[in-house]
């Protein structure tokens, strides 16, 4: 009797630690006599079976990956109508990595509240600042279409319908505001800049020179030909908002085009709309986020710094529109507020960030009442929008998921409702859990926040390797919400057997005014000191590996991970640093923000004297790298102004020629500024950083072979 034995195979994709490893591959051995329709029926059987078994397994098992991410969308901002019956918002939509490499593109959608539907209203490009348009039942938004120059002004009816285009300009519009009537606009746009009259067959380019300010004009769209007028402000203007009577407009400008004064020098204004001249100053002074007009037009709040040396705008005051100094009504607020709007003449809505929490509250102009409408210890709220009957809509994340839209009804016991749901494939993956985590920094001087991803299936007592997360800024926090993306590991790092912590280290805001300067003046010191402390507390409690502790961040956290890898770097197995700093000395030489540095970072100019030289020095990676044993990534944008790209060649030729065995590769990308924006080059970022967290942190191994130059990019489907 003849045995015959029958190999099936089964194949299915891991996502392999080396570049060289092969899709795995299984082998069912079956054996029959000689194969009738009987035998291979049964096989066919067992085959499918097994295959059902091995489908679901993986199914159960599966976590979050770089091709999850690189299709991620996320809701981007909303607005509710006046009586609260719909709410236009927006979806940020990524391109397909392997078709091209673009940025996101934002959709219009529209919820009917009642009804609880939604329909895409404008999904054929990209649109910005949706609002609904005074006295008509209809939609407004900027966007560009072919023959246009640039962004123009359109309109949809409510009910549905073609986008119509209002008012297009000379040049792009960079952003608009609705006059009460519905009728007028004022909007702002970039000078022409003046062009080049050499003969020569290129155009050199001329470092901050003949760079353009940002002009505000107020034009009438249901006047054809109307002639745009010019508001006579000088300098760059950034915000406009009319007063609610229409008379007059408030104005935010900077005194030239500049970053740096953008960030430390918006003063606003206040502007007659006939005349168009300035009739009012406000001394506001330091970090500008937005200001808003009394619903009586007597008073302004803001949402600013509290005062020059505030690296955050989360304080909030109020002004009388008439001019003056803006006065602190919160003052012992250990937070930050994140947005604000008036309700009534004395009541003030806002969004505020306290610790990982955010909340949205009211307050009165005085100071006093202040209330939590909704405390939000496991979402992250980004922005608001209120209708005249209470009806809210915000958007927020949490750690199932990224941002979405939720209502929220007026009333005291009422909860939101996420009414959208923009990734349905989140219910197809198992995320690892999230938690707050809290302790002591070394000095005792402060309790630190942060957040921790376990990997999936965690058990406890388990030591695990960690990839520590950490923010830029300093002037930034994590709240406890959905904290993966291309180049935060987060979820896809849990699914892999990481757990991934991150600190909220001191100079962090949401904390309020002290904890935020507590780090001025102290570069590299006792902030990441807290950091490496963080990385302690999560060893004593026996969960992380001390021997594989990995670190990431990008701009100051590429900062923190630069200090790491060479002055700690005996703590840490792994490091991939993005458009991070390493010499203190050429950065302050080199970024475009050097009043800002000064002001809210160092507070003090290093060459005003010889040993604050050397400080600064000692205070950069490059002059620790004699210590450098941690396998280390670099990866920065070629067009980088905040922080040069030389600031990531110099870290890495400092370790290839006093560290030649110890693992380093440098990856430029071409067309990126301060972080990258385009679809294909956040999907090979993704990719080069988790494969070098797997070939150093997961194995542990220093001496580890390096991974292929050409990031491990899988096949397109």
């Amino acid at each position: 009797m003849t045995l015959y034995s029958f190999y099936i195979e089964l194949s299915f994709n891991m996502y392999p630690l080396n570049r060289n490893e092969k899709n795995k591959t299984m082998k069912l051995r079956v054996h029959d006599r000689a194969p009738n329709q009987t035998s291979l029926a049964k096989i066919f059987s067992l085959l499918i079976g097994f295959t059902f078994l091995l489908s679901f397994s993986a199914l159960q098992a599966q976590g979050v990956t770089p091709e999850h991410i690189a299709k991620m969308k996320s809701v981007s901002g909303s607005v509710i109508s006046d009586d609260g019956s719909h709410i236009a918002y927006t979806v940020s939509v990524p391109a397909d990595p392997y078709e091209e490499n673009a940025g996101n593109s934002n959709h219009l959608y529209v919820l009917d509240v009642a009804e609880g539907t939604t329909k895409p209203y404008y999904t054929s490009g990209s649109v910005a600042s949706v609002q609904f348009r005074p006295n008509h039942n209809s939609i407004s938004f900027l966007a560009s279409r072919d023959g246009d120059n640039g962004r123009a002004l359109y309109e949809l009816p409510l009910d549905g319908g073609e986008a119509v285009q209002l008012f297009s300009f000379e040049r792009n519009i960079v952003s608009y505001t609705w006059h009460n009537d519905g009728n007028h606009v004022a909007f702002t746009a970039f000078n022409a800049a003046e062009e080049s009259e050499s003969p020569l067959p290129y155009t050199a380019d001329v470092y901050e020179e003949n760079q353009t300010n940002r002009i505000a004009y107020i034009t009438n769209v249901t006047v054809d030909d109307h002639e745009p007028h010019q508001l006579n402000v000088d300098g760059s203007i950034y915000m406009v908002e009319w007063s609610p009577d229409g008379s007059k407009l408030a104005v935010s400008a900077a005194p030239t085009p500049e970053v740096d004064d953008f960030y430390m020098k918006q003063q606003i204004f206040i502007v007659d709309y006939r005349s168009r001249d300035i009739i009012a100053e406000i001394n506001n002074e330091g970090k500008l986020g937005e200001f808003k007009w009394s619903p009586n037009g007597e008073q302004l709040a803001l949402r600013t710094a509290y005062d020059i040396n505030d690296p955050t705008d989360g304080r909030l005051k109020i002004v009388s529109a008439e001019g003056g100094t803006p006065e602190n009504i919160d003052e012992d607020f250990d937070g930050k507020y994140e947005q604000i709007e008036w309700t009534s003449n004395n009541e003030i809505h806002f969004v505020a960030s306290q610790g990982t929490n955010t909340m949205i509250g009211s307050i009165r102009p005085n100071g006093s009442n202040k209330n939590v409408l909704f405390n939000a210890d496991a979402h992250a709220i980004s922005s608001f929008s209120r209708s005249a009957n209470g009806t809210i809509s915000f958007v927020a994340s949490s750690p199932e998921h990224p941002n979405e839209l939720f209502t929220l009804s007026r009333g005291q016991n009422a909860q939101p409702q996420k009414v959208t749901d923009h990734n349905p494939w989140l219910e197809e993956v198992e995320l690892g859990n999230q938690e707050v985590v809290r302790y002591t920094a070394r000095d005792g001087e402060f309790e630190i926040e942060g957040m921790l991803m376990y990997p999936l299936g965690y058990e406890d007592g388990n030591r695990v390797p960690v990839i520590t997360v950490v923010h830029g800024g300093p002037e930034a926090h994590y709240s406890n919400g959905w904290l993966t993306g291309y180049s935060s590991p987060g979820q896809m790092a849990t699914a892999k057997g990481y757990a991934v912590f991150y600190p909220n280290y001191r100079g962090s805001t949401g904390r309020g005014v002290e904890f935020a300067y507590s780090s001025q003046g102290d570069l590299a010191g006792k902030e990441f000191d807290d950091v490496v402390d963080g990385v302690d507390y999560l060893i004593d409690q026996g969960i992380a590996d001390g021997d594989r502790v990995g670190v990431t961040g990008g701009s100051y956290g590429g900062y923190a991970s630069a200090w790491m890898s060479t002055y700690y770097s005996d703590r840490f197995a792994a490091s991939v640093m993005f458009v991070g700093i390493s010499n203190n000395l050429s950065k302050w030489g080199t970024s475009d923000i050097p009043n800002e540095l000064y002001l809210v970072h160092s507070r003090e100019r290093m060459w005003d004297s010889d040993e604050k030289w050397m400080d600064y020095l000692k205070r950069s990676p490059i002059y620790w790298v004699d210590r450098a044993e941690t396998p280390t990534l670099i990866m920065h944008g070629a067009n980088d102004t905040r922080v040069h790209p030389a600031q990531s060649l110099e870290l890495y030729r400092h370790l290839k020629v006093r560290k030649p065995d110890v693992p380093v590769r440098l990856v430029w990308y071409p067309g990126e500024g301060h972080g990258n924006s385009r679809s294909a080059s956040k999907f090979d970022y993704n990719h080069r950083m988790l494969e070098w967290f797997d070939a150093y942190l997961m194995t542990g191994d220093a001496s580890a072979e390096m991974p292929h130059w050409d990031a491990p990019i899988p096949t397109h489907d």
